[in-house]
């Protein structure tokens, strides 16, 4: 059990004026130059792909943003419901965000409802897995408000779904973008969101540092849930026909993303005083 964590070097206090200073508004975002080059500069392909990628983002967020009230209601501290408010305020801003390019840029839909029916065809089975199990976590944890269960669902939140899949993805989408110039509105709404998800990440590893010092049933159960979820995670990003072209097309390979995640996620569970190769039978990395 830790005693002490990196985590403990920030306070839930901190988090929340990080949140004040940091607003950002989704709605003037200028898409024009986007709108522009998708038509006239990328390539059929690049185009695909994009799609492909961009629609599991603007769905992963619309899903964040749907489950998050059972979290508030389950943390047992105000300083962690009030910061908590802020993330679902963030999820829908990055939602918003998400949707307003799909219909500017690609036009798809003319609405969030109809602009996430005509980008579901391109959502893989992994992605769908993992948010299925996001969405019967809610459930769970609506029944069950236990500190365990808590930990479970902040470990599927914020470790697995924002600092193994999102985080590695807004990275290199951000590097590839910048480095040719181009989607200057999508460059700025994803650093804007990822600023967003660093602040987040932060938060479910101090949540997690603090569950695992006060009840030490949390550890097992996050290792429970990371032994379940981490198959599911390795199969979403498998590009149609697992053609990855998808991804190389734009500077990046499928081991990259891999190899960033796994990382990613190893390093925020150090953060919260855990050590992956003693959680009892060991984590599948």
């Amino acid at each position: 059990m830790p005693t002490s964590s990196a985590a403990d070097q920030i306070s839930y206090q901190d988090l929340y004026a990080r949140w004040e200073q940091g607003n950002w508004r989704a709605s003037e975002i200028d898409f024009s130059a986007d709108r522009e080059q998708w038509n006239n500069t990328f390539s059929d392909l690049e185009r695909r792909a994009a799609l492909w990628t961009y629609s599991m983002f603007f769905h992963g967020e619309d899903s964040v943003a749907d489950n998050l009230s059972p979290y508030i209601d389950a943390a047992p501290c105000e300083e962690q419901k009030y910061f908590l408010a802020t993330q679902q305020v963030d999820e829908v801003r990055h939602a918003v965000m998400f949707g307003r390019f799909m219909r500017e840029v690609v036009g798809a839909g003319e609405d969030t409802a109809t602009s996430l029916a005509a980008t579901r065809p391109e959502l893989t089975w992994g992605f769908k897995k993992v948010f299925e199990r996001l969405d019967q976590m809610a459930d769970e944890l609506r029944r069950d408000r236990s500190k365990p269960k808590l930990a479970q669902a902040i470990a599927l939140y914020h470790l697995v779904i924002e600092a193994t899949l999102a985080q590695p993805g807004q990275h290199f989408i951000e590097a590839s973008l910048s480095e040719r110039n181009l989607l200057p509105g999508l460059s700025e709404g994803i650093r804007n969101v990822s600023r967003d998800e660093q602040r987040h990440i932060a938060f479910g590893v101090k949540l997690i540092s603090d569950l695992v010092r006060e009840d030490p049933e949390c550890e097992p159960a996050i290792a429970q849930l990371l032994r379940e979820i981490l198959p599911y995670t390795t199969a979403v990003f498998m590009p149609p026909g697992w053609d990855e072209r998808y991804v190389t097309c734009f500077g990046f390979t499928l081991e990259d993303l891999y190899s960033h995640g796994a990382d990613a996620l190893e390093a925020r569970l150090r953060a919260a005083g855990l050590k992956p190769e003693k959680m009892r039978t060991g984590l599948p990395f």
